[in-house]
């Protein structure tokens, strides 16, 4: 199985588990207009290891995790229904890790490995 050039992982912090079934959008910023690349949904480990292309032109992208629905599953009150990280790819990198750290009023991220 291939990696994609960018993947992800989402814990839920407030649980201290995994964050399965989170749909995860991946889109690219060209001429200011946002195109979708690829979907998928976390895994029961809380990951998405297959998201769009194994190489990916250097440029702005943009992850969207829809977690209105997580929180319903859990009956957990959310404040951010949806989290939207934006971040530049350099395409000489060779893969980018780009995990979420998430609970039900706070979220925040950083570039793994």
């Amino acid at each position: 199985m291939t990696t994609s050039h960018i993947t992800t992982h989402v814990l839920d912090t407030a649980a201290g588990k995994p964050a399965a079934g989170i749909p995860v959008r991946l889109s690219s910023l060209k001429d200011g207009t946002w195109s979708q690349l690829a979907t998928s949904e976390t895994d029961a480990d809380g990951r998405v290891k297959n998201l769009g292309p194994e190489a990916l032109p250097s440029g702005t992208y943009r992850l969207e995790f829809t977690t209105a629905g997580y929180f319903a599953r859990l009956d957990t009150p959310e404040f951010f229904p949806e989290v939207l990280l934006t971040f530049d790819v350099d395409g000489g990198q060779a893969h980018y890790h780009v995990p979420l750290l998430l609970s039900p009023y706070s979220f925040s991220s950083y570039r793994g490995s």
